[in-house]
């Protein structure tokens, strides 16, 4: 009978970032006897994951495991919620195509109705919408009609499956994240790195803070942002470059603009590239990201607004983000531009795979190359969503072709052929919300073996129990703007009521 290995005595952190923070508040939490060193590095501009103020539904319940709590960010961080995602011209130029989230939308997916009425593109410049008669989920139903709760746990409401993305302010969010980290005794170690210790198994035996001195520990956890400061010690330049897929290369940033409460977030196609607009109770968020041929000048005329911020980037990631002892997480495993809101989920659903596989003294090579396997897919999932928005059809027009992944050519033949979207283990979406994605993109729908088994009673009848629910959702969500303020503070910001941006 083997013996149990030891358990971790020191994980070291690096990074000042959101990401670093909530690592080391996940560390104390799942080892309450091993000490967290959290590292502060300076911020670097590029780290789009740290940069990030929403991220997926995921986010949500790894917020609730580490005891995160929402209504915390609500009343003390600017929180918000997201219940679907707006295409604006990716399918033709005034086309509008939606997106939402969720076991509610995969309910949808499974009839007639939802086939043959739900989630394409419809006319953008339409004006106002009756809330509900256009829409192909209760999510779409809702943000159209700008109403929405959060259902009160442990009971049955007409809300329940409607999953959502939460929104913050970034240095707010920070501050509870940290507020958390020092209830949990996590040391703080301030500074920049000066160098380090490799060990004899390919990792590292200590890093070297400057004023601080060396700090050993059995676990490095690399939160630094693209540069990868640790994990470029021990995997060197290894780098998956995706640029023949992502062909973004410039990310210019708007100086936040009015305060907004929205249901819905958007991304529009432009003939620069594509505009970013994340509503927040802080500001209207705007990133205008560009490719080689458009010009600085050109650039910042198309950008809405002030702007505040150009970062260039170089989209990939790391082959293996697990290397000797050090993992690496966020933007150091993973660099790509802020649209889909993936790069926060990302991190977030790697460190909820770290968890998953934490070592023990010694750290075992099998349990290291599970993990780099299932990150591999991970990163995978995200620069294949990713070149689907620029294979989309105005994409095509804007940005020109770019190399299509042979995993995104499978999946448009499925879909286009057979209506279907096949499974890929540690997607960021699942297959009804992949579907969704791909009809606000422009892609049609294919019709498959099992399309002629649907009479047309059925899908009426999918429509009648569709408009009942969405009664009935409607009946019982109050206005947005009233179940915020019922659960945060007064910020001393306006915030407008144009729910429709």
């Amino acid at each position: 009978m083997s013996a149990p290995r030891e358990r971790l005595r020191r994980v070291c952190i690096v990074g000042g970032g959101q990401v670093a923070v909530l690592t080391a508040v996940a560390m104390r939490r799942t080892l309450p006897d091993c000490q967290v060193v959290l590292v502060g590095t300076p911020a670097d501009p590029g780290a789009y994951a740290d940069r990030a103020l929403t991220a997926l539904p995921f986010t949500n319940a790894l917020h609730e495991r580490l005891g995160v709590d929402e209504q915390q960010i609500v009343a003390r961080a600017g929180g918000s919620h997201r219940l679907v995602q707006r295409y604006f011209g990716w399918a033709a130029p005034d086309s509008m195509g939606t997106m939402a989230y969720g076991a509610e939308l995969d309910a949808q997916s499974r009839t007639r109705f939802a086939r043959e009425w739900g989630g394409g593109p419809r006319n953008a410049g339409s004006g106002g919408r009756v809330a509900g008669s256009a829409a192909h989920s209760l999510a779409e139903v809702l943000a159209d009609a700008g109403r929405f709760a959060v259902p009160p746990a442990g009971q049955a409401t007409p809300l329940d499956g409607i999953d959502f993305g939460l929104r913050w302010n970034g240095p707010a969010y920070r501050d509870l994240l940290v507020a958390a980290a020092q209830a949990r005794q996590v040391v703080y170690v301030p500074g920049t790195l000066e160098g380090a210790l490799r060990d004899a198994a390919g990792g590292l035996a200590s890093i070297t803070v400057a004023g601080q001195g060396a700090i050993e520990a059995d676990l490095f956890i690399d939160c630094s942002g693209p540069a990868g400061s640790l994990i470029a010690l021990v995997a060197g330049d290894a780098w998956h470059d995706w640029r023949p897929c992502l062909p973004v290369r410039h990310l210019f940033h708007a100086r936040p603009g009015q305060p907004l409460l929205a249901l819905e977030d958007r991304a529009t196609l432009v003939p620069q590239g594509w505009l970013s607009a994340v509503a927040g109770r802080d500001g209207l968020h705007l990133v205008l990201g560009y490719g080689e041929k458009v010009g600085e000048a050109e650039a910042r005329a198309a950008l809405p607004g002030q702007p505040e911020a150009l970062v260039e980037i170089a989209p990939g990631c790391r082959p293996e983000s697990w290397v000797g002892n050090v993992v690496a997480l966020g933007d150091a495993a993973a660099w790509f531009e802020p649209l889909a809101h993936l790069n926060l989920d990302l991190a977030h659903r790697q460190l909820a795979l770290l968890l998953e596989m934490l070592p023990g003294r010694p750290i075992e090579p099998l349990e290291r190359a599970e993990y780099n396997r299932r990150a591999a897919l991970m990163a995978a999932g995200v620069r294949d969503v990713l070149a689907l928005h620029y294979a989309a059809p105005q994409a095509q027009v804007v940005f020109g072709q770019q190399v299509l992944p042979e995993s995104v050519a499978h999946m448009l033949d499925q879909f286009t052929r057979r209506g279907r979207v096949p499974f890929r283990e540690e997607a960021p979406f699942a297959p009804a919300e992949m579907a969704a994605l791909l009809l606000s993109l422009g892609y049609p729908a294919g019709k498959g073996a099992q399309a002629g088994s649907h009479d047309a009673a059925e899908a009426a009848a999918a429509r009648r129990a569709f408009d009942q629910r969405a009664q009935a959702v409607l009946a019982f969500a109050p206005p947005y703007r009233d179940f915020i303020t019922s659960g945060a503070q007064a910020t001393g910001n306006p915030v407008t009521d144009d729910l429709q941006y």
